[in-house]
């Protein structure tokens, strides 16, 4: 998510030393040389006390798509906020462009099995994985790729045996409950009022939330309870983001009933005959094209990666084949480009893109969006496509290739302010 890091400068006396340490560091990364030590105050870089400190919430939707879903869609998309839909197969295959629109609008997508019947569901193994590949299938026949994020229809208490916690993750699987329940499926019709107040009942100490809604079925309540849901963690200093298969899981305690407890788990042979070999199906295969305006680019396969949802680029290669560059600071352990009126920093050591305008006083941060890999600085490519300035319009993938459509980036013209101020 991106957000405005406030001014620690005011006046015109500091907006003039602002636009100087700005002229500085753009003249450093032309020549080569880096004078972020002089220049201290070009970003405000956060502390790794400070991301200890960090307080996040992951508003999910189970049961999905449904009649609601625009109407979630169109709060969170108002609101600037992101969140993670479990989705059921049934009912993405009555609304498809549902899922698009899920996906375009940068949100992640998990899966919720395909008819969320307990009885068949919890009955067999068997039959838990057979309906996350039906899920699976129709997803990628919709969006393109397959979530290996996974929610038990009614979670995971009174439902798991460890085998099933330990199959999914040989399968390549991240299973993730809840910790804060909105209640809004403990009857039919409960009332906004009710919805939010369950919804904003923080653990006591805990400063990573994961909030259960539903936009399946007849949850109008949610839709109005959802503002005030978001308001209400945003005026606590929460940040919003969307779940990864890398997060580390939030999940309840094994306890399954004890209607379960004699289940049969799978035999060997069927484990490495389904199981074992799925988590290949996670790598990524195609090749990307962007098309940024006139503009385009492709990377072959190695080039890119797709993660948790995310195409992840390295820094460097990506800006190369736009026309600019990134160059590495060993002092600062920051990667920084100049695209057109702008500089982007990659910091290796907070994890955060941060990029500084010519003529502005705020930076656009996201947060822990850098990865470095074998030397590598690796940020992804949505997040990066805000930082220079245009928005991703479309994705779309088909047998040989992912196509990521942008709108048209900065007029010529502003491309050279810069160097004109220099």
């Amino acid at each position: 998510m991106v957000t405005p890091i406030q001014p620690f400068l005011s006046g015109k006396r500091s907006a003039l030393i602002l636009r100087i340490m700005v002229l500085l560091c753009v003249f450093a990364t032309y020549a080569g040389t880096s004078y972020a030590s002089s220049v201290s105050g070009f970003v405000v870089s956060a502390s790794k006390e400070e991301n200890l400190q960090d307080k996040v919430v992951y508003l999910s939707f189970d049961d999905g798509p449904g009649k609601h879903t625009h109407e979630v869609l169109d709060i969170l998309r108002t609101e600037q906020v992101q969140a993670t839909f479990f989705v059921l197969g049934e009912q993405a295959e009555r609304y498809p462009e549902m899922i698009r629109s899920v996906v375009e609008d940068g949100h992640a997508l998990g899966n919720h099995t395909f008819n969320h019947q307990y009885e068949q569901l919890y009955s067999d193994f068997k039959v838990f994985w057979k309906q996350i590949k039906q899920t699976e299938d129709v997803v990628e026949r919709i969006a393109g790729f397959r979530p290996n994020l996974v929610r038990a229809p009614g979670g995971t208490y009174g439902h798991f045996d460890q085998s099933y916690f330990d199959l999914l993750k040989l399968g390549g699987y991240t299973v993730m409950d809840w910790n804060v329940d909105s209640g809004d499926s403990r009857r039919k019709g409960v009332p906004a009022k009710e919805i939010l107040t369950n919804a904003t009942k923080v653990p006591a100490g805990a400063r990573s939330v994961i909030v259960l809604m539903h936009d399946g079925g007849a949850h109008a309540e949610t839709v109005k309870a959802l503002p005030g849901i978001i308001k209400y963690y945003r005026d606590q200093g929460y940040r919003f983001d969307t779940m990864k298969a890398s997060d580390q899981p939030v999940q309840f305690r094994v306890h399954p009933a004890e209607k379960y407890k004699f289940r049969k788990a799978p035999g060997k042979s069927w484990i490495a005959e389904h199981v074992q070999e799925n988590s290949n199906l996670w790598l990524a295969g195609k090749e990307l094209k962007v098309e940024m305006g006139l503009a385009a680019a492709t990377l072959k396969p190695g080039e890119f990666r797709v993660e948790d949802q995310r195409i992840m680029v390295p820094l460097r290669t990506f800006m190369k084949k736009f026309g600019s560059s990134a160059r590495w600071d060993a002092e600062t352990r920051t990667a920084n480009a100049v695209w057109k009126d702008r500089i982007i920093r990659a910091d290796s050591i907070s994890g955060d893109l941060i990029t500084k305008r010519a003529g502005q006083v705020d930076d656009m941060r996201t947060v822990g969006a850098v990865q470095t890999q074998g030397g590598t600085i690796w940020v992804p490519l949505r997040e990066l496509m805000e930082h220079m300035g245009v928005n991703v319009q479309s994705l779309k993938v088909n047998e040989n290739e992912w196509i990521v459509k942008t709108g048209m980036p900065l007029a010529a013209a502003n491309s050279m302010y810069i160097h004109k101020m220099i």
